[in-house]
């Protein structure tokens, strides 16, 4: 409960007159529910070059010589949620609830590695399913919410990611405001976040490239500005208990030339700093990014830009939590001192005939790696960064959503990504083929 008082004077900002809030349009806990099922079945392949191995922390179990130099998972999930309407009055109460499981359809002890689709055993071995299920209780105020419980969150700071087999959950406070016009105000406080590929939810946070001691809460806070379709700003804060403060700085810009050209621009910064007991060592740390995009009716064309000023990796807590723009498919390009240009060429096909289909090729290097400087005592130093470390990264994706019939928003994706590198710095050489396929489907009551 102590936790819920330090959120109820944001509840404030909520206008006393509730004739044109959200809560004053409510119809009822049921009327304005919402459920959805997605099925979605992924594939995963890494075949590691030039004697990497498949060392992902699940394979601790196995011997180094025992571990395949392939990684290679396929799995389905069946993710269900429901999220209630709130009831009627002052203050309208609701309920968002999710069940999700995963099974697997091959995989061995050998190839589960870094896809992280599957659960594993204490052996090492992929379970042959596994699932959890969670709730958050939510409270509506005119336009603010107040929710506690297992919940999936998107900020820049900390962010439920998506992007293997089953979602991220996070356990805690989140508060969003709308009670002003363009302003978007949030607040959170975290116990724990659960991994993609977990069945458990105590076993603190997902925290990406340090193996230093965890914290125990994760605090955040931010505002969004939107003030026209043209920009949005967003300054956020936040702290991980006794490892390190973040802030983040982001912002979006674009201008239409005429009804088939427009240009925009896009960027993101993060300032990290340690605090308290520095769990994971010194860190000093402002990684930026900036991209411009062109386009041209179903054309689309990107140059960007990223540097990381630390002698520590970028870092950052659940998978989701990375809004920098080369932050890619098999590395974040996030080292120490590094920098990296990104291109990138995007067609939609619905211009040749093909509606639905669109087609993606990225380029990103990245090099000036230098990770001599970082805390020998600290979190990081296990990676085994050198000087003058540099690598690249080549990603294909053709994705297609069916536009209508009874599999309307049926998405198939195919990714085929390339990742080379030298020995000064820390990712794998490697090459990924990716398949996935989502049927969703959803109603109200």
């Amino acid at each position: 409960m102590s936790r819920l008082l330090w959120a109820l004077p944001l509840l404030s900002l909520a206008p006393v007159a509730l004739a044109d809030s959200a809560q004053a349009q409510s119809h009822g806990f049921i009327e304005d529910g919402r459920w959805s099922i997605l099925n979605r079945s992924v594939f995963d392949q890494r075949d590691y070059k030039h004697g990497g191995r498949n060392s992902a922390a699940r394979n601790a179990y196995k011997p180094r010589n025992a571990r395949n130099g392939k990684a290679e998972e396929w799995a389905y999930g069946l993710m269900g949620t429901f999220q209630s309407g709130f009831t009627q009055g002052l203050l309208g109460v609701g309920v968002d609830a999710h069940a999700y499981l995963g099974v697997q359809l091959d995989s061995g002890g050998g190839r589960a590695g870094k896809a992280r689709l599957l659960g594993v055993d204490n052996d090492g071995h992929p379970k042959n399913e596994y699932s959890r299920g969670g709730a958050a209780v939510k409270l509506r105020m005119a336009n603010t919410v107040l929710s506690y419980g297992e919940q999936r969150v998107k900020t820049p700071v900390f962010s439920s990611s998506d992007s293997r087999l089953l979602p991220e959950t996070a356990t805690g406070w989140f508060l969003t405001s709308n009670a002003f016009d363009a302003l978007k105000l949030v607040a959170g406080h975290f116990n724990e976040s659960t991994d993609r590929n977990a069945s458990s939810h105590d076993q603190g946070f997902v925290v990406n490239y340090s193996n230093g001691r965890q914290g125990n809460s994760f605090d955040l806070a931010g505002a969004v500005w939107n003030p026209s379709a043209a920009f949005s700003g967003s300054l956020y804060t936040s702290r991980y208990a006794d490892s390190w403060n973040q802030h983040y700085l982001g912002g979006t810009l674009s201008q239409a030339l005429d009804d088939r050209r427009s240009v925009s621009l896009d960027l993101n910064l993060y300032r990290t700093t340690d605090t308290g007991k520095a769990l994971s060592g010194r860190i000093d740390n402002t990684t930026w990014s900036l991209v411009s995009r062109y386009n041209q009716g179903p054309h689309g064309f990107s140059l960007g830009w990223q540097q990381v000023d630390g002698n520590t990796p970028f870092d950052y807590v659940t998978r989701g939590a990375i809004f920098i723009a080369n932050a890619v498919q098999m590395s974040d390009f996030n080292a120490p001192n590094e920098k990296s240009w990104q291109a990138r060429y995007d067609l939609n096909m619905g211009a040749y005939g093909v509606p639905g289909l669109n087609l993606t090729a990225l380029y990103v290097r990245g090099f000036d790696i230098d990770g001599t400087h970082v805390d020998p005592e600290g979190g990081y130093a296990y990676l085994g960064y050198g000087k003058a470390g540099k690598h690249w990264e080549r990603d294909l994706e053709a994705r297609y959503v069916v536009q209508g019939g009874k599999a309307k928003g049926t998405t198939f994706s195919l990714r085929h990504n390339v990742h080379r590198g030298n020995t000064a710095q820390a990712e794998l050489d490697g090459d990924q083929i990716r398949l996935a396929v989502e049927w969703p489907i959803s109603g109200g009551f």
